[in-house]
């Protein structure tokens, strides 16, 4: 049972020796025909490169495999290559010949199987256009379509060229040797993780740091890391901005404040100017009114000027405020863009963001002491500046204009519009009928430099008195009769003798141009009315001649009556 037990603990021990034995000389056990091993470098001689691979001899690579385009050599003594045994070259005696390339070819198709199968990230140098796309070396030459360039669409495919690009392995071919790369999954796996950071982190109201991408008329989009926000071009900075490439250019870092960020739509609205203090919230404090301040025109309207005070604050010189004339016609007769002006403050709505400046302000108010130097009656000269349906504006000194109403033109004459009588930029004198300085307001009349032929024409007639004049025109009612230049009267076809006024019937025995004595039955010198009588005329004449005839009859018996008594005394 001993010795049985003892034969036993022999057999094992024996057994183990031999496993011990066996690895101790594994090694030098032919390796597969296609299998990668490392070796170390022995020695470097003018053609070979002699390396240790683990064989019961040495194995030695022709040393052109290990050159670079330049003819140097770039592995040293010490240094573990990739091997395996070349089959199909020359043997030299007492060397195992090996190839570095072949076996640098393997692992690169047995790292791209694992990238292929990973789906893992790979760098990849563009080596020029092909048709259809670009050739990409990641180890061996794989084709990249021009469709998986870039997320976007690249016009220019030759920007790429020269470039290393990160690429992921989309279709992969080893017996073929094909391989399809694309840069347009790397970047947007990449663009896809920093997005999943970005919007971890992102919240309103927080200050983060991009990149600008994109510059437009409207704003920038800036990369906060997979997310684009927009940065409109009305929150880049309190003052006055046109353009965004005024103040940025795309690669620029910049650090944005988070104004609204919509989580489910992915939209992210960024702002610079809020990063500073508004300054409009303690512009009432630097701008109190009737101050003096100085500033430049950075935009002029119709109604006004805007003026840059500081950045960020502008205020309005309104055209009405820039001269005491009234005759001012647009702003760009007194200011241009780009002047630099001093106006006064007039007032500050810093809640509305409105500064109201005057530049009228910086000289006296002639209307102010207009009562000191005219008065009522006098008379001024002055330019026809401005004219209108219902009368004519005359300047008579800077800042003073009066106006002449149409019914205050000329006594005699209807006047339609001021253009019958003045010209624009004509000297014309007249006469102050009203001034109303606190409506800067003065009345004038053209008129009044002659008497006023009605009162005069009233003053030296009364009614009943026969007047000569001339038909100037008739109506359907009577014939207006000219008494004396711009004194009109009216004679109704009642006071007509002999016309009934039947219309379609009978003709007006007078006409236009006919000259005649005519009998004042009406006078209105408030109204400016004179009423005329062609049958008062001949009325009168008849009763003239009754009493001539009457006269005469009368001359005419007294006259018998002498005869008879001469005749009665000569009887005697």
């Amino acid at each position: 049972m001993a010795v049985d037990q003892d034969n036993g603990q022999l057999d094992q021990s024996v057994s183990e020796n031999y496993e011990h034995l066996l690895e101790d000389y594994s090694h030098f056990a032919p390796p597969a025909a296609d299998e990668v091993l490392q070796g170390t470098i022995l020695g470097i001689t003018q053609k070979d490169v002699i390396i240790d691979f683990g064989y019961k001899s040495e194995g030695i690579v022709p040393i052109d495999q290990f050159l670079s385009p330049a003819g140097e050599v770039t592995v040293k003594r010490g240094d573990v290559v990739d091997v395996m045994i070349d089959h199909g070259g020359e043997q030299v005696e007492g060397y195992v010949l090996l190839s570095h390339t072949k076996a640098a070819r393997l692992r690169i198709w047995d790292n791209l199987e694992k990238a292929a199968n990973e789906q893992l990230v790979l760098s990849g140098h563009v080596l020029g256009r092909v048709k259809g796309g670009l050739a990409v070396d990641v180890g061996i030459k794989a084709f990249m379509p021009g469709s998986q360039a870039d997320p976007r669409p690249i016009h220019n495919l030759d920007a790429l060229v020269g470039q290393d690009i990160p690429v992921k392995i989309i279709k992969l071919n080893r017996r073929r040797g094909n391989v399809v790369v694309s840069r347009k999954a790397a970047v947007e796996e990449e663009v896809n993780t920093r997005k999943t950071v970005t919007l971890e982190h992102l919240e309103e109201g927080s200050a983060v740091t991009g990149t600008v991408k994109n510059l437009t008329d409207y704003g920038a989009f800036i990369d906060l890391g997979g997310i684009d926000g927009l940065l409109h071009v009305t929150d880049m900075s309190y003052g006055r901005i046109t353009h965004p490439s005024e103040m940025l250019h795309v690669g620029q870092s910049i650090t944005v404040k988070v104004l609204k960020f919509d989580r489910s739509k992915e939209r992210v609205s960024l702002g610079l100017k809020q990063l500073e203090p508004d300054p409009w919230e303690t512009a009432q404090d630097r701008y109190p009114a009737n101050t003096r301040v100085i500033g430049r025109v950075v935009n002029v309207t119709d109604y006004g000027a805007f003026v840059e005070l500081e950045a960020g604050v502008e205020g309005l010189i309104h055209i009405s405020e820039m001269t005491w004339s009234r005759r001012m016609k647009h702003p760009s007769k007194v200011v241009k863009v780009g002047d630099q002006v001093e106006a006064v403050v007039l007032e500050v709505h810093s809640k509305d963001r409105r500064i109201s400046l005057g530049l009228k302000q910086l000289e006296p108010n002639p209307w102010t002491t207009i009562d000191q130097r005219y008065s009522v009656g006098s008379v001024v000269e002055g330019r026809v500046r401005n004219m209108t349906d219902f009368g004519a504006f005359i300047e008579i000194e800077e800042g003073i204009d009066g106006l002449v109403h149409v019914s205050d033109l000329s006594w005699t004459k209807r006047i339609k519009h001021p253009s019958e009588v003045l010209k624009k930029g004509m000297m014309v004198q007249a006469v102050i009928l009203n001034i109303d300085s606190a409506s800067h307001r003065l009345s004038l009349g053209i008129k009044q430099l002659q008497p006023d032929a009605w009162e005069s024409y009233f003053g030296s007639h009364q009614v009943g008195d026969t007047v000569h004049g001339r038909v100037c025109r008739l109506a359907s009612f009577g014939a207006f009769v000219e008494l004396a230049e711009g004194v009109e009267g009216l004679c109704h076809f009642s006071e007509v003798p002999g016309y009934t006024g039947r219309k379609g019937r009978e003709e007006p025995p007078i006409h236009v141009g006919d000259e005649l004595d005519f009998k004042v039955i009406k006078m209105s010198e408030a109204e400016k009315k004179i009423g005329l009588s062609l049958r008062a005329v001949a009325e009168d004449e008849e009763k003239t001649r009754l009493e001539d005839y009457q006269r005469q009859a009368a001359a005419a018996t007294t006259t018998i009556e002498e005869v008879m008594s001469l005749k009665d005394r000569g009887h005697e």
